[in-house]
């Protein structure tokens, strides 16, 4: 059995070629390859690199040799082991020579807590899955048992409650996702989040156009609806099955959050909205919620990175934006009934 031995290791190496040794991807690999060889990072066993991750492998051997198959549906593996321990190492020696830290294969290094890669984001995800399903759920209940109904239909008198029972959802799916995504990252979970962060943008633009233009016909909406519809349906498949470009779909999604954002603020002003201060307080605590999501930075103390900010400043504000949607269910019915006397 023989330890990984990596030249930024040694003790009273010359600082000079520390420095180079760590800002070099090199050391990371070989610190990865010799952990999957030996199954140890220093001082550090790993016991998934006891049993076979090969699926020739696995055949071949015992069935008390294979890995047990709840940790191979949650990816935790030698590889992965391997990987995340030798980035602590790494993260650890270049913290002691003064150096920031950097990214490996694109994401920055988190600190787990038992399965959680990215405990604050994964914990901030769910917090906000609670507010998006209690703030559905409490417009769910306002539109079809507070609000008076059509005397004949027995609908709503509200236009557009069936388009934000579907925001609801998708919302809902996209914080379930993303929970996912930020408890055990890997290749599905990944795509999964984007996809149905992406989804949920592109109704949200939808919706906020339908409702600023005020538009209550089915063909109409479809129209809307359509072009905007495609270019998300095919952005969407090219990022499962194409390529998953991070900088395209950033500059994508900051473009739909910024046009939808613009049209809710200016048709708040315009309409002289009686709820229009909720909406502005939305628009502007989203904006620079967003600028969270452009402005990346290393995780504080390995756990607290901009984008698990980005989350904290979503939940009072998913509260608020809950609040001006049942306000405006009440707004607008309240209008039908009066004309409808």
């Amino acid at each position: 059995m023989f330890h990984v031995v990596c030249y930024c290791c040694i003790p009273n190496f010359p600082n000079i070629i520390s420095y180079i040794v760590l800002t070099s991807p090199v050391c990371f690999r070989t610190c990865v390859e010799q952990c999957e060889k030996t199954g140890n990072v220093g001082d550090i066993s790993i016991p998934h690199c006891l049993f076979s991750s090969s699926s020739d492998e696995a055949v071949n051997n015992t069935w008390y040799m294979q890995e047990p198959l709840y940790l191979q549906w949650k990816q935790l593996n030698c590889k992965s082991d391997c990987c995340y321990h030798c980035m602590i190492q790494r993260e650890s020696e270049r913290e002691a020579l003064g150096l920031s830290p950097v990214k490996y294969h694109g994401k920055w290094p988190f600190k787990r807590i038992f399965v959680f890669q990215e405990p604050a984001s994964a914990a901030l995800s769910a917090f906000n899955l609670m507010m998006h399903f209690v703030g559905w759920l409490s417009f769910f209940v306002l539109v079809n048992y507070k609000l008076p109904l059509r005397p004949h239909s027995k609908r709503t008198y509200y236009e557009y409650t069936g388009l934000w029972h579907i925001y609801g959802l998708l919302s809902m799916n996209a914080w379930f996702w993303s929970t996912i995504f930020h408890t055990r990252d890997f290749e599905m979970t990944e795509k999964l989040d984007y996809s149905s962060a992406v989804a949920l943008l592109g109704y949200s633009l939808i919706l906020s156009l339908l409702r600023t233009f005020d538009v209550k016909d089915e063909a109409t909406r479809v129209m809307f609806a359509a072009p905007i519809l495609a270019f998300v349906t095919t952005h969407i498949l090219f990022l499962n099955f194409y390529q998953l470009d991070y900088g395209w779909n950033m500059k994508v999604c900051v473009v739909m959050g910024i046009i939808q954002l613009l049209a809710w603020a200016i048709w708040a002003g315009m309409k002289r909205h009686p709820h229009r201060f909720k909406l502005w307080t939305v628009v502007f605590g989203a904006a620079i919620a967003m600028l969270l999501e452009i402005y990346d930075f290393s995780p504080y103390g390995g756990y607290v990175d901009a984008h698990a900010l980005w989350h904290a400043t979503t939940i009072p504000l998913t509260y608020l934006w809950w609040s001006f949607i049942k306000s405006d269910a009440e707004y607008r019915t309240a209008m039908l009934v009066k004309k409808a006397k």
